[in-house]
């Protein structure tokens, strides 16, 4: 370590993330933005066997991305300038991905979180680091922080506790402990009592941590911005006394304030464990806190008597340096501030904003859906079929059974009409294209418009319109007739007055079966009669027998009133029978050209007629 850089961190420190976590970069990005760094101090991102991309991020109130990579070696050679790496990878592959961090020439500083890494590894580890002259923080860590500049992952916690312990800009004191919980606790007492941290490592709680307590402080001597240095060590172990021996060869001048907890254990009569794997009792006297505690004292360091008198000597320690001259404190900056995120202000009532989308047929925000207030559980229960969802879903309101009933038989009936006709033969041919089955539906469906199944609203508004006016049906086809309009509903390419379409003649029936009233059905067939003294396929069509019988649905149910009714007409809600029913058909189509293994469709030319 005495060869290694003294600092490790500045304002241009980038680092790489392997198996990133959104939390921890975002708290970095935070800390970058409260510094007012140039640069976000996130180089890349690491996500094993990933083939790249990028994860967006808040830098401020913009948003930035930072590239995702596949393998260390690749961001390595991606980001040369990013000499960090912080691994958030398990215990169980920590060791092979820091190994392979450790290899790349670039990466000067490695950053193992993960707690559990057995012995034997991290010893390799060191061992590889010090023959690089590279250094590991960590295991088991929280990680570390340089004031002002750069930030581990979730060290020193919430944005704001990093406000309120300073660490948005330099201070004059080095700290290091093996504890990532009890730094956050030293932060606010340095902020407190000095004027604060220029950076704090946390080398881990394990027994063989990657770096020491002696090997932080004296990267502390090496710095001019440090002025002060605080030790927080634990018992267990004989790390505290390579400071001891730095501070008897006087190799560390600097006043160094130093406190071993643990000194409670000699109450107990047997062997304890303290959290941390290092932190044990039972090492024998060298190894106790007093013992350690003493040691120090003895070799220069200023130790309290307890950790209760800790703040107060680091507070006179440091006033010293002040008053003797050898310190002099920089104004304090402006507090700055970071934007707030939207959700966590909305959260607290701070915020309001128009929404994007209204909605008022579905709601998915509790246990299960609901459909108009409906749960999709009480659907299955009282065994409701698709008719009783789309009044929920289109008409928002719960229809009577013989109104439900009819909508499955609409859908039923217009499900298909077989491969010749227009939607159907285009979904064939993209079938035979090899198009995926969203593509053949989509071509089938594009068809439907006043020529093809899309005449069931057009019916429904000239027959609605017809009854209003309470005109006749000799009347209405001519006026009809007079505007130059086809009759919407009438008409058939093959049916006619001697074939009439079995669909019709079922629709029919059921309506006069069921329906409490059926004014505008038999105003349509009334239509009927005339328009055959014209011609024999001006039969009444499925669309206008639809048409003419939602209308009677919905005047005879009491469900709707006139303005509702009026509503669906315009809107355009009947079309959306046949869409859906005939969306049934056209997967069929696609699925059976697929299934059948057909060929590329190409027209036979002599059914072309050539200009």
């Amino acid at each position: 370590m005495s060869s290694a850089p003294s600092s490790l961190f500045s304002r241009t420190t980038q680092c790489l993330f392997y198996n990133f976590k959104p939390l921890p970069v975002q708290r970095m990005l935070d800390f970058d933005y409260l510094c007012s760094r140039d640069l976000p101090s996130v180089a890349g991102l690491i996500t094993p066997g990933a083939s790249n991309g990028f994860h967006k991020v808040f830098y401020g109130v913009k948003e930035i991305l930072i590239p995702i990579y596949g393998s260390i070696k690749e961001a390595a050679q991606a980001q040369p300038q990013a000499d960090v790496f912080i691994n958030f990878a398990s215990f169980r592959s920590a060791f092979s991905s820091s190994n392979d961090a450790l290899d790349q020439p670039t990466l000067k500083t490695v950053v193992i979180i993960a707690e559990g890494v057995p012995e034997r590894d991290t010893k390799k580890l060191i061992a590889k680091a010090k023959q690089a002259n590279k250094i590991v923080i960590g295991p088991a860590t929280v990680g570390g922080i340089q004031a002002g500049s750069f930030k581990i992952a979730d060290t020193a916690g919430t944005v704001e506790n990093i406000i309120r312990c300073k660490l948005y800009r330099p201070g004059s004191v080095g700290f290091v402990s093996k504890s990532g919980g009890l730094s956050n606790e030293m932060y606010n007492i340095l902020s407190k009592t000095t004027d604060g941290l220029f950076e704090g490592i946390a080398i881990g709680g394990d027994a063989f941590p990657g770096s020491t307590l002696v090997d932080h402080a004296l990267r502390f001597q090496n710095i001019p911005e440090i002025k002060l240095i605080v030790v927080l060590g634990e018992l267990g172990g004989v790390t505290e006394y390579g400071l001891v021996d730095a501070l008897k060869s006087k190799v560390i001048t600097k006043p160094l304030v130093a406190w071993v907890a643990g000194t409670c254990a000699k109450v107990f009569p047997q062997e304890v464990q303290f959290g941390h794997a290092g932190a044990r009792s039972g090492g024998g006297d060298k190894e106790s806190a007093a013992a350690k505690n003493s040691a120090l004292k003895e070799a220069g360091a200023l130790v309290p008597v307890s950790f209760d008198g800790l703040e107060t000597l680091i507070a006179e320690t440091y006033q010293s340096l002040v008053s003797s001259g050898q310190h002099s404190p920089k104004p304090e900056p402006p507090v700055p501030h970071l934007p707030q995120n939207y959700m966590g202000a909305l959260k607290e009532g701070r915020v309001r904003r128009e929404t994007g989308i209204a909605s008022s047929i579905c709601d998915d925000r509790g246990e299960e859906p609901t459909y108009a207030g409906f749960e999709l559980s009480s659907l299955v229960d009282q065994q409701n079929g698709i008719g009783f969802t789309i009044g929920l879903l289109w008409f928002k309101r719960q229809l009577p059974a013989y109104a439900t009933r009819f909508i499955e038989i609409v859908v039923m009936f217009c499900a298909d009409h077989g491969p010749c006709v227009s939607g159907a033969h285009n979904t064939i041919v993209t079938a035979r294209a090899g198009k995926d089955l969203v593509s053949c539906l989509c071509a089938g469906l594009l068809t439907i418009g006043p020529r093809f199944g899309g005449a069931i609203d057009d019916a429904a508004r000239y027959f609605k319109y017809a009854v209003d006016k309470k005109l006749s049906p000799e009347d209405y086809v001519e006026d009809m007739k007079k505007k130059g309009i086809r009759i919407p509903g009438i008409g058939h390419r093959i049916k006619s007055a001697d074939n009439l379409d079995k669909r019709v003649i079922l629709l029919k029936e059921y309506c006069f079966k069921h329906f409490p009233s059926h004014n505008c059905l038999d105003f349509a067939l009334a239509v009927e009669k005339v328009t055959l003294t014209k011609a024999p396929n001006l039969v009444l069509n499925v669309d206008g027998c639809i048409a003419a019988a939602f209308l009677d649905l919905m005047m005879g149910s009491a469900a709707f009133n006139d303005e509702e009714i009026a509503d669906i007409v315009e809107t355009g809600y009947l079309n959306g029978l046949f869409v859906f029913a005939r969306t049934i058909g056209l997967i069929g189509h696609s699925l059976d050209q697929k299934r059948l293994k057909q060929p590329l469709y190409r027209h036979p030319w002599d059914d072309v007629m050539y200009l």
